[in-house]
């Protein structure tokens, strides 16, 4: 089975890759202030947001990540592509 890559996938793929980064650059910062209120609830907020984008972008693409972070329906997803990181 082929998965047709259209504007939405492309679209959504980037929804969840800002998200993450935003999530990867609020870890840093909180590394260095854990006393910063707002920025925990900044990552918090992100933190659900990143959580109902993967799980409505695998509902329609199939999942992103490895070893049961994401769930599969039948048939075996993982050996579609192409996988989010080779686009």
């Amino acid at each position: 089975m082929s998965i047709v890559l259209d504007e939405q996938y492309y679209r959504k793929l980037e929804e969840l890759q800002a998200v993450g980064f935003a999530l990867v650059e609020l870890t840093l910062y909180l590394d260095t202030h854990p006393h910063d209120a707002q920025a925990i609830q900044q990552f918090n907020q992100l933190g659900m947001q990143l959580h109902q984008c993967r799980q409505q972008f695998e509902s329609l693409y199939g999942p992103t990540l490895q070893y049961g972070n994401s769930f599969s329906k039948y048939p075996w997803q993982w050996s579609e592509s192409p996988w989010p990181w080779q686009v």
